[in-house]
């Protein structure tokens, strides 16, 4: 008995020694890998932190943008501008007995005002009315109307509204809304494609 206890002494030293515990090399590379770990986490959550910032200004144009192709849309089938009205100044796709008259929509980008007296946005009149759009916020109770409501003015807006001929009866309307956030001085870009037809 007393050999084969001196077996399992002996074997139970060896194992001691095979398992002392991490080295110290070992702890440095651990300590490393986390550390880049943790520093990429941080940069991932300081991008999103930044997203979320922008994502007002971001609605915004995407508003702005789908208000202006259904202003088109609804003023063509109101019949209350025709077809060879739905293109930019300047066009030279107009009928020659319509030459003076033809495309109402202003080339380039445009301040945010409101549709002036046809109610349509990206023409003539809008500017000349002189009332520039504003964004009405209910404030921090949720409710419109009461004190706290707050008027975001649409100044670092600008919206371009561009109609090309694909053919005699359907028109590709591009609008662009450039702006730019407190966050970031580069101006960013929100782009709507769309079609229209002659027919409703």
């Amino acid at each position: 008995m007393d050999t084969a206890m001196i077996r399992q002494n002996r074997t139970f030293h060896q194992r001691a020694k095979t398992q002392a515990g991490f080295s110290l090399i070992e702890v440095m590379i651990s300590i490393v890998v986390l550390t880049v770990g943790l520093v990429s986490l941080l940069g991932v959550f300081g991008l999103a932190m930044a997203t979320t910032q922008t994502s007002q200004q971001d609605m915004i144009a995407k508003q702005l943008a789908n208000e202006a192709y259904e202003s088109i849309v609804t003023a063509r089938n109101t019949t209350q501008i025709g077809w060879d009205d739905i293109q930019n100044v300047g066009s030279t796709n107009c009928p020659v007995t319509q030459v003076a008259s033809c495309g109402i929509f202003l080339v380039g980008a445009q301040g945010i005002y409101s549709g002036g007296n046809d109610g349509i946005f990206g023409t003539a009149d809008d500017a000349a009315s002189a009332q520039r759009q504003t964004l009405h916020d209910p404030g921090p109770d949720g409710i419109f109307g009461t004190s706290d409501d707050v008027y975001i003015p649409l100044t670092g807006y600008q919206r371009t509204i561009a109609l090309s001929d694909v053919n005699a009866t359907l028109r590709n309307v591009t609008i662009t809304v450039l702006y730019t956030t407190p966050q970031s001085r580069a101006q960013k870009t929100y782009i709507l494609t769309s079609y229209i037809s002659e027919f409703q």
